[in-house]
């Protein structure tokens, strides 16, 4: 038995009289107070010096009571709203996310070592693979990229930085921290097994995810035939093939009559100034953009600079060297110098011809056009059908009297040495495209307009891309192919650099891929062409393909 310490004697026993504990612990004694202060020591506020000598005392001292905890309302109370109008309440407790936490990826980067191989940008803690293995996996696509990309690497010499950090990346984002290496080395054989590209719209181009879009792409598209039912609801009516400068109607004049100005005095399409005409040989030099002028910022202010050199509009002379030379756009003089003329009409069993008639539904067509002494004509002529595959590609002869002035190999593709193998002339060319155009046969083209200007040719049955993918600007302002191509197919055309020049068969089957493309993701609608009145809308066509 413990003994008692008295602690409770000054409290009454809350029994009084019937109380029966032996010994209780509380006082029986009737003075007992009934009740019991605490005196709990409070240490007093020190007094400022401005004060003066304070006058408070411990017992005006009020002990803070515990702050309540706060409910659910109040945690998602903003900050300073106050609860009941008299004070603020608690801030918010910061909210913890939850959820799977996404794996770092590779950032594209300019940055290489002097080797040339891209270093890898990414927050080290969050890499589930080690930085150092992942750049030493990095150098090793990079230079089996560089292997690869051999051709066309002096045309574009970080491409195989790009494509090393890409791929290294989908490598990453699919594999796990023990099956990145084994994939990596996966990648590295797969490049090994690809064809060496010679050009950057190749399809080996690429990494291994944009290879399979691309190839998934080419898959659906290949697999549609375009066919008149297609096509017929995209076509131009003669009121909108008028809008974008199209000749629907043969000019006046015997037409043919004036096929050459050698020795005239003409306006250079180039420099502006007037020039006498000569050929090649004989041709007075001027100095010109051959890029167009467009808008930009810079330093805040709007600027037209052009697209060949980067300098601003009429503070440059020019930055390219060449001959003068004359492009027409009005009909009458086209028609003057080679007469125009309309597509022939369907054969029918009454005609008696004896043979079946081998037209084509739908066709795709483009040309290249070289500069002359009698403006600019037609040198190269490709025509796929409804399907992509080729059916006529040939170089064009000038006409007799009529010689060349520069053969604008940046944009046509055409040299001095392949032209030279040329034997048809125009009226030749027409005659083989007879064969399988008649005016029942839809053609499919880019800026349309141009091709058949320059092949004299009169034909109302026409889809164009130019309609179907508008410039934001509207009529007659348009998109360049290759943009196009690029944005829809994912596909690099006119990557040729100024040797090698566009090709007239590539950019009509691209041409008949974004029908395609059309055709499967817009449906069969007829395009709305928004016209702009604009004094100089016919320009030529190689700088804007």
């Amino acid at each position: 038995m413990f003994s008692l310490l008295g602690l409770f004697q000054k409290l009454p026993c809350p029994d009084r009289n019937n109380c029966k504990r032996p010994q209780c612990l509380f006082s029986h004694r009737p003075d007992a107070s009934e009740t019991l202060s605490l005196n709990i020591p409070v240490d007093e506020p020190k007094p400022t010096p401005a004060a003066g000598p304070s006058t408070s005392t411990s017992a005006n001292l009020t002990v803070p009571a515990k702050r309540p905890a706060l409910s659910q309302p109040d945690l998602l109370r903003r900050p300073g709203s106050a609860s009941n109008g008299n004070a603020a309440p608690e801030p918010p407790r910061k909210l913890q996310k939850t959820g799977p936490v996404s794996k770092p990826v590779a950032v594209p980067t300019a940055t290489t070592t002097s080797t040339g191989v891209p270093i890898l940008k990414v927050n080290a803690a969050q890499s589930q693979v080690a930085i150092p293995v992942r750049q030493a996996m990095i150098k090793t696509l990079y230079e089996h990229f560089v292997v690869l990309y051999q051709n066309i690497l002096p045309s574009n010499p970080t491409l195989a930085a790009q494509h090393a950090l890409k791929q290294e990346e989908e490598v990453y984002r699919k594999s796990t921290k023990l099956t990145y290496r084994n994939a990596v080395i996966s990648s590295v054989a797969a490049l090994k097994r690809r064809p060496v590209p010679d050009k950057v719209s190749h399809p080996s181009v690429g990494t291994e995810q944009e290879l399979a879009e691309r190839a998934e792409k080419r898959k659906s598209l290949e697999s549609l035939q375009l066919t008149r039912a297609h096509l017929e609801p995209l076509m131009l009516t003669v009121e909108d093939m008028q809008k974008w400068g199209y000749v629907t109607e043969i000019p006046e004049g015997p037409g043919g009559d004036r096929p050459s100005e050698e020795g005239n005095t003409m306006k250079c399409e180039r420099c502006k100034e007037q020039f006498l005409v000569k050929r090649m040989e004989l041709a007075d030099e001027c100095t010109f953009h051959w890029g167009r002028p467009y808008s930009k910022q810079v330093n805040g202010e709007r600027m037209r600079i052009y697209s060949c050199c980067g300098k601003p509009t009429g503070e440059s002379e020019g930055c390219h060297k060449g001959p003068h030379v004359f492009y027409e756009t009005k009909p009458e003089e086209l028609h003057a110098r080679h007469a125009f003329s309309p597509t022939r009409p369907p054969s029918t069993p009454e005609s008696g011809s004896g043979s079946k008639d081998t037209v084509l539904d739908v066709v795709a067509l483009d040309c290249e056009m070289i500069y002359t002494t009698g403006g600019m004509r037609v040198a190269r002529v490709s025509v796929v059908d409804g399907s992509g595959a080729e059916v006529f590609d040939q170089l064009v002869r000038m006409d007799d009297g009529v010689h060349v002035i520069d053969y604008n190999t940046r944009f046509s593709g055409i040299t001095p040495e392949e032209h030279a193998k040329a034997v048809l002339t125009l009226s030749s060319i027409r005659q083989s495209l007879d064969a399988f155009i008649s005016s029942e046969t839809i053609l499919v083209g880019h800026a349309l307009e141009n091709d058949l200007k320059t092949l004299r040719m009169i034909h109302h049955r026409v889809v164009d891309t130019v309609a179907l993918f508008p410039h934001p600007a509207g009529a007659p302002y348009r998109r360049a192919l290759r943009d196009i191509v690029k944005e829809h197919l994912g596909q690099v055309i006119q990557a040729g650099g100024a040797a090698v020049g566009h090709s007239s068969v590539e950019d009509s089957i691209a041409t008949l891929d974004l029908v395609r493309w059309y055709v499967l993701n817009k449906g069969i609608t007829k395009p709305v062409v928004k016209s702009k009145p604009k004094a100089n809308s016919d320009k030529p066509k190689e700088p804007a393909s």
